[in-house]
């Protein structure tokens, strides 16, 4: 029997695949469970009507993430910092730091999505990896100066 998985299944496949079963496993457990549905002509229609708003909906968020990036690429935070002997800071500047520096220039970043990896504890100049999706990312240039 032919159908339409509604949820990924990892012995089956993903969600949209077409996969043929048993028809007393899609009966009795796949379609009651919600997890599938028969592959009719309406049901693939639908489904490939779906996939078609699902990936305009993908590109348009891309292309978003794509102009965010690249305004962050051109971002320079300055961070002023108390420091003790051999320009080591009091302190560090860690994720949450940087996510409020952002935060102040505009820019509304996730602050699991910023890449550090570990907090910095010297002055001088960084590159922070800001990671906006799996294919999309940007940097971010620090400078930690001292506190006057």
């Amino acid at each position: 029997m032919k159908i339409i998985l509604t949820e990924n299944i990892a012995s089956l496949g993903e969600i949209g695949q077409i996969v043929n079963v048993a028809p007393g496993y899609a009966r009795n457990y796949l379609l009651p469970q919600g997890l599938a549905l028969k592959a009719t002509g309406e049901n693939v229609r639908e489904l490939e009507h779906r996939k078609r708003i699902l990936a305009q909906k993908r590109k348009k968020v891309r292309q978003e993430m794509l102009s965010v990036a690249e305004k962050l690429n051109q971002v320079k935070i300055v961070l002023n910092r108390k420091v003790a002997e051999e320009d080591k800071l009091y302190g560090s500047v860690n994720v949450v730091d940087i996510a409020k520096a952002l935060e102040e220039q505009g820019f509304d970043v996730d602050r699991k999505s910023i890449h550090l990896e570990q907090p910095i504890k010297q002055l001088g100049d960084y590159s922070v990896p800001i990671q906006m999706s799996s294919d999309v990312s940007a940097n971010v240039k620090l400078v930690i100066e001292k506190e006057e």
